[in-house]
């Protein structure tokens, strides 16, 4: 039986090890090591005084068939209304013969997508589209400049060696500062001036000003053109990742929380054992997707010193979360969309003030009814915070924090001196997102190096250093089973995971 070693509990590396073994049977011993102690990586769910917190915002949507099934395998879709869908009578699809989320908990609810940029003082559709409403709330001299700042950037295209420049092109200048340069600086801490254009081309891909024409001439909005609903576990994304790793045990896996990976050990060009503290666990296979900037050094002193000073340079953003669990909103619901007490729709906001540091609120009411204790009465919202681990909001206190979350929310108007707050709390999070700029550019260098390594498996968002969604991480994760299990071969095909030049999240 040979031994299979799985670094990092995250969706990665839960679906490398669940797949191999639905695929085989007592052929494989696969072991999956977490430093942490809890699974799903950022797409975890916390759960806290009887509400539950999203790290960070996770729409179950792909264009990857084999991806969604293998969702639904997990978690079928709903077959009835859920709580807020019954009592509005909001009309849903629902899959027939399905579970009905008011009497089962492993169910994947239809959930309505609604993100907006919030602009000075005023909600703007993401991604920004032409119609009538989004002039108005410009103004004409936003809009005229706008027009005139596109214009422009069709005539004198710019070399796209930066993420500001990719912007540029594709928006004209003055879009360009409205709404995505000072969010994306709070994002990377870095001006996209000094970011690489590769990371637009991941995740804005086929969005731009021409495309928001196109819709808008043929009298079709920016809004129909990308996905109008997603799948959204009952209990968050991490209730997912649960129920998988449970049954990735109950095919005779096993999952060692709280073990960090410290070393791998290799002989004659191959990985034979991880160590984790006092313990070391011996392996054929090794898929990793704990951060290429601790894999290498991971690795020993034997790695070529290019590669190790690559790795090391690599850069990563933290964020930190903070739950608010309040008695009512500021804002009003000015849109057509019913919600439970008529809050505002939206899944998540994103924050284009310069005036504060806040990056994005989720209402995680509007994510599922079930992650609210009293949905009826209060109001659960997720505050982002893009940071540095150990800089100064990182090494807040919990009361600090959220008190200077709360600040930010008066500061902007979502809530007034009118609402309370009824409970708090913060979750850090650690590489959160792999950066391109510093030695990104080098990568390549790394991952000839890491391919050389015949055993070695890259998968997931950090294993590749790479901003996938969570699809994109589970796909790599999946071409790796069907290389373990074909010898080998196919190997390529894992790291062309989210290359293509598709916007993610437009629906063909």
């Amino acid at each position: 039986m040979k031994k299979v070693i799985i670094i990092g509990a995250g969706p990665a590396g839960i679906t490398a090890g669940l797949e191999l073994l639905r695929r085989t049977e007592n052929e494989y011993a696969v072991t999956v090591l977490e430093a942490s102690g809890r699974a799903g990586g950022i797409s975890a769910t916390v759960k806290h005084n009887g509400n539950c917190m999203d790290l960070g915002g996770h729409r179950f949507f792909s264009k990857s068939e084999r991806v969604n099934e293998w969702w639904n395998s997990v978690l079928p879709v709903q077959g009835a209304p859920s709580a807020d869908d019954a009592k509005l009578g909001r009309n849903i699809e629902i899959s027939e013969g399905g579970p009905d989320p008011e009497a089962e908990d492993r169910v994947m609810l239809l959930r309505k997508r609604v993100s907006r940029i919030f602009c000075f003082n005023k909600f703007f559709d993401y991604p920004v589209s032409l119609k009538f409403d989004t002039l108005k709330k410009l103004g004409l001299k936003r809009t005229v400049k706008a027009g005139f700042s596109y214009l422009h950037s069709l005539v004198f295209k710019r070399e796209e060696t930066s993420l500001e420049n990719f912007y540029i092109n594709r928006f004209g200048k003055e879009l360009y500062s409205l709404f995505f340069e000072d969010y994306t600086e709070k994002l990377w801490g870095r001006h996209p001036r000094d970011i690489s254009a590769d990371w637009g081309a991941q995740r804005v891909k086929g969005i731009s000003i021409k495309e928001v024409l196109k819709n808008a001439l043929s009298d079709k909005s920016t809004e129909a053109s990308l996905i109008e609903q997603f799948k959204y576990p009952k209990y968050g994304p991490g209730q997912l990742w649960e129920c998988a790793l449970a049954e990735f045990e109950s095919l005779g896996g096993k999952a060692v929380f709280n073990a960090e990976v410290s070393a791998l050990n290799l002989k004659d060009g191959r990985i034979i054992r991880a160590i984790c503290g006092n313990d070391i666990y011996e392996g054929d296979i090794f898929i990793s997707s704990m951060p290429v900037k601790d894999l290498i050094p991971a690795l020993g002193e034997d790695v070529p010193e290019k590669v190790k000073t690559a790795a090391k340079g690599l850069p990563y953003r933290d964020f930190v979360t903070v739950g608010l669990l309040v008695d009512r909103l500021a804002v009003s619901n000015e849109t057509a969309i019913k919600t439970v007490n008529n809050i505002i729709p939206d899944c998540w906001i994103y924050v284009q003030d310069r005036g504060v540091k806040l990056g994005r609120i989720q209402i995680f009411n509007n994510w599922s009814p079930y992650l609210v204790s009293d949905p009826a009465n209060t109001v659960w919202l997720g505050l982002e915070f893009f940071c540095e681990e150990g800089d100064s909001f990182w090494n807040m206190t919990e009361a600090e924090c959220a008190e200077f979350a709360e600040n930010e929310l008066r500061k902007i108007g979502i809530i007034d001196g009118e609402a309370k707050i009824l409970d708090f709390h913060r979750e850090r999070v650690k590489k959160a997102y792999p950066a391109y700029f510093d030695t990104y550019k080098d990568l390549p260098e790394i991952r000839n190096y890491l391919e050389g390594i015949p055993n070695l498996y890259c998968v997931g968002r950090n294993g590749q250093h790479r901003y996938n969604n969570m699809d994109h991480s589970m796909l790599t994760a999946l071409y790796t089973v069907d290389s373990i299990l074909d010898g080998g071969k196919g190997r390529e095909k894992i790291w062309q995971v989210n290359t293509e030049s598709d916007y993610h999240e437009e629906q063909k």
